[in-house]
């Protein structure tokens, strides 16, 4: 889709030239307020945190803020160290499943304990179709004690011309992936090694309306942003698929539904159900009573969602500036990156970035029940 590539392209060419050193602001603190965990003038999209306490942070390509890792764990005293290792963090030239990240998009430690990460590949961000030789996307999963590699999972046979994959989410032995670029869900089984692309194109996966950040429609080279499948959730019984575009509503299927191979594309769009009329959302999260939390890009807040649908606001709080992938970790506590998106330079109307920097990840201790 030209818009979600007009979105990504030069977002990186963001004033973001300096980078001191990174600021750890200690453990969330034991009340229902927003802390700040984490500052950075790297901006980081998503956050992981192991039940350990190991944090792990990655940095998209369009972030800026000049070099650095792109997949980070952060210490004690809150200085991000690559991970891996430096090689991964840093392309060489080489190519193939193990060729070093290219444009990571996105990090989830899963159910298998190990952390997954989400490489766009050589999505063409320019226009043109993706390179039909170029890096393809692929999910890549480490150990985190060792570092190893454990699975290299490229997604070429699920790819089109312009998708670009966005995030994933875990059932079983099924990896689900959200393409954002070209609409559809990716169901990936790690048993047999098939990937289909499934409800492509369809009314759930396809973003059709305007996205709104703080008050403003949002906008890239004069036309309006189109950011389709993108955040998604699972249920922690695992039986249900919550999925959206970025600018809403969410939707919900049945995983035996998209895990169905036999099940025609006619059907398994019957049985998507709209679950409610999310606003634009930069990121999302389920505790362990399948709570969903939304975050409202366009009025600052979060949303906290019940499994039938009822809706509240969790916070509002004007530093909660495109809040993005969130995470719940073992201890309750509701970790919020703030990345700024719609302040970069690519969506104001004169090509300024208005980003405030430190870009911060903020944390709530709410006492949650995780899903494990």
């Amino acid at each position: 889709m030209q818009t979600i590539r007009q979105r990504l392209r030069g977002v990186f060419l963001t004033a973001l030239l300096a980078i001191p050193a990174a600021t750890w602001h200690g453990p969330a603190r034991a009340h229902e307020q927003l802390h700040v965990q984490w500052t950075s003038n790297r901006v980081p999209n998503a956050v992981a945190v192991a039940d350990n306490g190991r944090t792990f942070v990655s940095f998209p390509y369009w972030g800026g803020g000049g070099s650095g890792p792109t997949v980070a764990e952060i210490d004690a005293s809150g200085q991000p160290h690559a991970f891996p290792d430096a090689r991964w963090n840093h392309p060489d030239g080489t190519k193939g499943d193990l060729q070093p990240f290219v444009r990571v998009n996105a990090l989830r430690i899963g159910p298998d304990g190990l952390l997954w990460v989400v490489d766009s590949g050589d999505a063409n961000v320019g226009g043109p179709p993706n390179p039909a030789k170029g890096a393809p996307a692929r999910l890549l999963a480490f150990d985190m004690d060792t570092g190893s590699v454990v699975h290299a999972i490229p997604l070429r046979a699920a790819s089109t011309p312009h998708s670009y994959m966005d995030d994933i989410r875990f059932h079983q032995d099924t990896i689900f992936v959200t393409d954002a670029g070209d609409p559809a869900l990716v169901v990936v089984n790690l048993s047999n090694g098939t990937q289909r692309r499934v409800l492509a194109h369809d009314r759930s996966t396809t973003d059709d309306r305007p996205m709104y950040a703080e008050g403003h429609m949002l906008m890239a080279h004069g036309q309006q942003v189109r950011i389709h499948a993108d955040q998604l959730e699972v249920s922690p019984d695992g039986q249900k698929l919550y999925f959206q575009p970025s600018s809403g509503p969410m939707w919900v299927a049945p995983t035996a539904a998209l895990e169905n191979p036999a099940l025609s594309a006619s059907d398994l769009s019957h049985a998507v159900t709209l679950f409610y009329d999310t606003p634009t959302t930069g990121g999302t999260a389920i505790d362990g009573n399948g709570n969903l939390y939304v975050s409202d890009v366009d009025r600052l807040g979060i949303l906290r969602i019940t499994p039938q649908g009822k809706a509240s606001t969790l916070i509002h709080d004007r530093r909660l500036v495109w809040a993005d992938a969130m995470w719940i970790d073992s201890h309750g506590v509701l970790w919020i990156p703030a990345v700024q998106l719609n302040r970069t330079a690519t969506f104001q109307p004169d090509g300024v970035s208005r980003l405030h920097l430190p870009v911060a990840i903020y944390t709530m201790d709410l006492h949650l029940r995780p899903v494990r």
